[in-house]
């Protein structure tokens, strides 16, 4: 069966046109290249943050750094890559929150509580589990985070990352950060392809970028924190966001509306 066409998550997405454009086509060259390997598993790379060969074993090593064995609480994508750091995160008994995809809820999280589970680790962790074993909550439910495992198309050494385009990750960190969730000690890290690992400088930032402090691939870690970017003030930089966007979560709808 050959990949399904991904979809377009930049669509909405404001900011400069030219950083736009060159976030894009970092994007389709990262995506043929993964192809090209064939170190892509079911659905495909293209349009999604890639679900590629050896996950598990990023997971395994990031399972052996200091940062996962401090953290009790982990905040992660949803995306199929990350699926073994969420399994292994509730097998090691952490509080896992998810995000719902899209952050399209008016409860926009997942809550997964290792002791309360319906299903085992492996299951629970999965969007489609997550709806038997997880609680919904809002921002207000959560708990301050030790570690954010978020998903990336392409990182660099020096912490940069790319997402799929639709700039939700950083609109979770923002979110938490403002509600005293994330801290300056609060790790975040991303597991990825030794492909997806470019040369530093390669990926366009802005300023409210969220650099990475690890980068995780099944062979190597590598720590970003002497060489990245400080981090994003926490909030919510509105002049980015599209009214496309800001009418698309609930969540933003809401805050918009108590800024007025």
């Amino acid at each position: 069966m050959s990949p399904r066409p991904g979809p377009r998550h930049d669509h909405d997405a404001g900011g400069a046109a030219e950083v736009l454009a060159a976030k894009a086509a970092l994007r389709a060259a990262v995506w043929a290249e993964l192809a090209a390997a064939k170190v892509t598993r079911f659905p495909g790379a293209d349009g999604r943050i890639p679900n590629f060969t050896g996950a598990e074993a990023a997971a395994d090593r990031l399972r052996d750094t200091e940062p996962w064995r401090r953290a009790r609480t982990l905040k992660a994508n949803p995306d199929s890559p990350q699926w073994p750091v969420r399994q292994r995160a509730l097998a090691d008994g952490k509080l896992l929150f998810m995000a719902v995809p899209r952050l399209a809820e008016p409860e926009p999280f997942f809550l997964l509580d290792p002791d309360h589970l319906a299903d085992p680790p492996r299951k629970a962790s999965s969007i489609n589990g997550a709806s038997r074993s997880a609680r919904r909550v809002t921002v207000a439910e959560l708990s301050p985070v030790d570690l954010v495992v978020t998903g990336c198309v392409a990182v660099t050494p020096d912490g940069a990352r790319l997402g799929k385009g639709g700039g939700f990750s950083d609109l979770e960190f923002a979110v938490a950060s403002e509600a005293g969730l994330i801290g300056p000690d609060t790790v975040v890290v991303s597991t990825v392809h030794e492909l997806q690992v470019r040369p530093a400088g390669s990926i366009p930032t802005t300023s409210h970028d969220v650099p990475l402090d690890l980068i995780v691939t099944p062979d190597r870690v590598i720590d970003c924190r002497p060489t990245r970017a400080p981090r994003p003030p926490g909030h919510i930089h509105w002049p980015d966001l599209t009214p496309e966007k800001i009418a698309a979560i609930p969540l933003l709808t809401a805050m918009a509306r108590d800024r007025r």
